[in-house]
């Protein structure tokens, strides 16, 4: 369990980056004189998508080499690296710079994190330990945002976050934008005290007995020997489609949301920042505590069924946007509900478990590493492309939305006909099933 909670630190490092940047987001753009498509390009190199999809690739590949304590000894380096560049922005290449080295890291670091996770739990309860760690996706979130907002400026007509005379107090002899935005820079400082943690305690982990294991054994492979089976074995092939298009369809929605939703609720809901800041992290808040009550479940019920209940809620948050609910307030909550609760039994979460299972140990951080950089990579391209749907004041959010719902759709079907049949399982027994006793 302590080794658990240490790497979702992680999951915690991740989610905040990418809420960090959204919660944000307009004051940023306000501050540089930014536009929607510099919005979307601040996603597509963030820890939301393509810095995490480059991070990834390299990150899995490192964890398999090296192992899995390499990547937690120097990994928090990096991401510290890249939060100081967004603290100290004064443009936007600095930002950019940022939030890419940042990105990077967090893609750097989630192969091995869910790949240690897995290995290091026992058979009945690997799916309540990955789904500890998606807890932390969402501490981390709501922390963040309850940050952003206590820390908020006065927009919209309201009077600011309780703690906005701090900000005053650090930024110094500024005004306007130029004071706003930092409410968004003390947000990032405390990723860096965070991330100190991080980097304090990962250090002191053992190494997976799994992947000693593997390595005396043998199986341990170059990085382009360990890339060229994973691309050329059939079963590997079928199990990474299979899991990267029902993740790539999620989390396609699920990045939008993450990095833009503050944004498309002041904009398209014409709320303001606090209040967006407000919705998110209660929505985050139900994330937490429903991915908690999943985690008792999650290795007794059968996974199909909690799949397909995470994504009808999230089908029903999508309809009802589409039908108007963004333009009133009640409206934004219970979308706000609703997502939250498709969240809790979510598609990450059985790709994280599932990733880790169906692998081998000698590549599972890099077949996990291949798939995280294809949806990520593909999540960065889909961003800019949402910020030209959507409009620079949400005019195109109705056809934003519907794209949403149909994608959900798909992640539906293709979840419900490739759920493997893993639980109660040893990864061991699994890989033996999988690909008999000469891998």
């Amino acid at each position: 369990m302590k080794s658990t909670l240490t790497v979702s630190l992680t999951n915690y490092l991740d989610a905040g980056a990418i809420v960090a940047g959204a919660s944000g987001l307009s004051l940023w753009k306000d501050y540089l004189g930014l536009t929607e498509g510099h919005l979307g390009f601040l996603n597509a190199i963030s820890a939301n998508c393509l810095g995490a999809a480059v991070g990834a690739i390299i990150g899995g590949f490192l964890a398999d080499k090296y192992g899995r304590k390499f990547i937690y000894t120097y990994n928090m380096l990096i991401y510290m690296t890249g939060v100081l560049f967004v603290v100290f922005a004064v443009n936007f290449p600095m930002l950019l710079a940022g939030f890419l080295i940042t990105g990077i890291s967090v893609g750097v670091g989630v192969p091995a994190s869910w790949t240690y996770i897995s290995e290091s739990s026992e058979i009945n309860n690997r799916g309540r330990n990955i789904a500890l760690s998606q807890m932390a996706w969402g501490v981390g979130p709501t922390v963040i945002l309850f940050l952003g907002m206590l820390l908020a400026p006065p927009t919209a007509g309201e009077s600011g976050g309780v703690l906005f005379p701090l900000v005053k107090a650090v930024a110094g002899d500024v005004e306007g934008a130029a004071l706003n935005v930092w409410s968004s820079r003390l947000v990032f400082a405390s990723l860096f005290l965070v991330a100190f943690v991080a980097w304090t305690l990962q250090r002191q982990l053992d190494e997976s007995e799994e992947w000693k294991q593997s390595k005396a054994e043998g199986k341990k492979m170059s990085t382009f020997g360990s890339f060229g089976q994973l691309l050329t074995n059939k079963i590997n092939v079928r199990t990474i489609l299979f899991l990267a298009g029902m993740y790539l369809t999620w989390n396609l929605v699920a990045s939008v949301m993450g990095f833009f939703q503050p944004h498309i609720f002041e904009t398209a809901g014409g709320v303001s920042n606090e209040t967006a800041n407000m919705l998110c992290m209660g929505q985050w808040l139900i994330i937490i505590i429903g991915t908690f009550i999943f985690s008792f479940f999650v290795d007794k019920t059968n996974h199909r069924f909690l799949l397909a209940l995470g994504l009808i809620f999230g089908l029903a948050a999508w309809v009802l946007i589409i039908g108007g609910a963004v333009n009133s307030f009640s409206g934004l909550l219970l979308f706000t509900v609703l997502w939250g609760l498709n969240s809790c039994s979510s598609v990450q979460s059985f790709y994280a478990l599932w990733g880790t299972e169906l692998f081998p140990a000698k590549y599972r951080a890099a077949a996990q590493g291949i798939m995280f950089f294809l949806v990520r990579g593909l999540s960065a391209v889909w961003g800019i492309i949402f910020v030209y749907i959507y409009g620079e004041n949400g005019e195109g959010f109705t056809t934003a939305a519907i794209l949403m719902a149909a994608l959900l759709v798909i992640s539906l079907v293709i979840g419900m006909v490739g759920a493997p049949d893993t639980r109660g399982k040893s990864l061991e027994q699994i890989t033996r099933e999988r690909y008999g006793e000469d891998l």
